[in-house]
């Protein structure tokens, strides 16, 4: 069992910076194993996918985010982050952290990030 919790949201001003980062707990084997991503969902419309990290640390990331967003991971601390700079309006999103693997899926609870214009 892997257990996530992402922190850093909040509110910024559109062109600010924001560094969430998502905390694994359980099996340390099962998570350096694990590829770990990011998703968002804003109000009234569907869950998307935003970066993934896999276990040897190759990314990838969506069109709307490439070049902004930087996904990394620290395999001592079993953690995940997402930094974020120029951030736009349309970036404002709950953000869920993913955890897959051989050992099952795995999502956060989310955190709320706010991008006023």
């Amino acid at each position: 069992q892997v257990q996530l919790v992402e922190s850093g949201g909040g509110l910024v001003q559109a062109g600010g910076s924001l560094r969430l980062s998502c905390a694994a707990s359980g099996s340390a084997s099962s998570i350096r194993a694990m590829a770990m991503g990011w998703y968002r969902q804003a109000p009234g419309k569907q869950r998307e996918w935003v970066a993934t990290i896999t276990s040897l640390s190759s990314t990838n990331y969506a069109d709307s985010v490439k070049g902004r967003f930087a996904i990394s991971r620290d395999s001592r601390k079993n953690t995940v982050y997402l930094q974020m700079n120029s951030l736009k309006p349309e970036d404002t999103a709950v953000y869920y952290c993913r955890a897959w693997g051989i050992a099952g899926d795995y999502w956060g609870q989310g955190t709320q990030v706010t991008v006023s214009s």
